[in-house]
């Protein structure tokens, strides 16, 4: 259902100083592999700056796997990120890859990265050192190629206070740090962003074009 959104491509309405300063960076960090940690406020498009990143990168043939880091329950971390193997568990019917090795080639998005257990902070900042990991249940170890991009909706350093957020994996994930200012700080956005949908849905609803007062 993501895939079908107005912004899954990583397209952008730029109408602010804010947003042009945003981009610059964003076409900037694409051509690297460095690790980027999005900040923001909930709603201000975190996930289509991750995949204009992916897109604008020499990975952008390659997979482009989303995690919501805050939904995974934590007896399933290790199975979910890094993959399990038939019997390690009760429900373990078949070799699971899990979503690091369905990245591989490709680039990751870890979001809600401060909703993440800190205990499971640590199991994942020793992945991103070695790129290396054991699925569960296994005794071979397996190697990726990926990019990593966090998001969070949280002031980091403020999360490291809090005990949110551990302190050396926010220095692995933040090499660079793009914050995205809310819709308050470029209103000029407001109307573009508004006309680009409903020039979506009224094409996907087969509605005639309309246009805002």
């Amino acid at each position: 259902e993501a895939q079908r959104t107005p912004f899954a491509d990583g397209s952008v309405i730029v109408a602010s100083a804010a947003m042009r300063r945003v981009l610059e960076l964003v076409e900037r960090v694409a051509r690297t592999d460095t690790t980027v940690l999005v900040t923001g406020e909930s709603g201000v498009g975190k996930e289509v700056i991750a995949a204009r990143i992916h897109h604008k990168s020499a990975r952008k043939d390659a997979p482009f796997v989303k995690v919501n880091l805050a939904a995974i329950p934590e007896s399933m971390v290790e199975a979910e990120l890094f993959g399990s193997v038939r019997g390690a568990f009760t429900d373990a019917k078949r070799d699971r890859a899990g979503h690091f090795a369905s990245a591989d080639g490709g680039t990751i998005l870890l979001d809600e990265l401060c909703e993440f257990k800190t205990e499971s902070q640590s199991k994942l900042l020793r992945v991103l050192e070695e790129r290396k990991f054991y699925p569960v249940g296994s005794d071979r170890i397996r190697s990726v190629n990926v990019r990593v991009i966090a998001a969070t909706n949280r002031d980091p350093q403020k999360a490291i206070r809090d005990g949110l957020l551990r302190a050396d994996l926010f220095y692995r994930l933040g090499t660079v740090t793009i914050h995205i200012p809310p819709l308050r700080e470029r209103r000029d956005e407001i109307l573009p962003l508004a006309d680009r949908f409903l020039h979506v849905y009224a094409g996907e609803f087969g509605r005639p074009p309309c246009t805002l007062s």
